[in-house]
């Protein structure tokens, strides 16, 4: 059986708070991340994982807490967005590292791919943090973004913890590997999420077609 505080480098280190605060512990730290607050919102969650891979926390109950907060945070950072603005976000995201040249990059992203991104963005350092905010910046209507929200908060957790609960001792390779390579493998969950698309709509159009 996994033990959580055997685990290397950052793992390990939330142990103690694990431990102590459990899910709490695991909801905050990923609906602080969520709408910009520099904390270790992803690494928390890979701990947890493994946690539950030991037999400690419920796989089940913490994947729908991360689910939850994940979707909690990235609302609030679209409140900020959307009515607050550029302004608003510049002014107080010097408070936890947010730069004019980081929002710029990332509104950078969502013109050129649009509410899709929001789906990716979890799965890529800054863009994460991020996202919301920049959506609701850009006015993207609440309906899309939430959608593409759920979708994005699903995968996010499910990968996350799914490697963590099976992967144990091993989580650490798994993770500086998928860091190394975090922007294609978002750029391919986009892709495989368009193709489903098309595949429904081509089959919806071929029954109306028939009928």
């Amino acid at each position: 059986m996994i033990d959580v505080g055997q685990l290397p480098g950052a793992f390990g280190a939330f142990t103690a708070l694990l431990d102590r605060y459990g899910y709490i512990a695991v909801a905050a730290a990923i609906f602080l991340e969520d709408f910009g607050i520099p904390v270790p919102g992803e690494t928390i969650l890979i701990a947890a994982a493994v946690d539950a891979g030991a037999g400690g926390l419920n796989v089940i109950i913490l994947g729908l807490v991360a689910w939850v907060a994940a979707i909690a945070g990235d609302n609030v950072g679209y409140l900020i967005g959307h009515a607050g603005g550029r302004p608003l976000a510049l002014k107080y995201g010097k408070y936890v590292f947010l730069t004019e040249s980081r929002l710029t990059r990332v509104e950078g992203f969502f013109a050129r791919y649009g509410g899709a991104v929001v789906t990716f963005a979890r799965f890529v350092e800054g863009l994460r943090q991020l996202n919301g905010i920049a959506a609701g910046i850009s006015k993207m209507a609440w309906v899309k973004f939430l959608a593409f929200n759920l979708l994005g908060a699903a995968l996010w957790c499910g990968l996350w913890i799914t490697l963590g609960y099976l992967a144990g001792d091993h989580i650490s390779a798994f993770y500086d590997v998928f860091r190394r390579y975090e922007v294609y493998v978002g750029i391919g969950v986009v892709v495989a999420i368009a193709l489903l698309v098309a595949r429904g709509l081509v089959r919806y159009r071929r029954r109306r077609h028939q009928e």
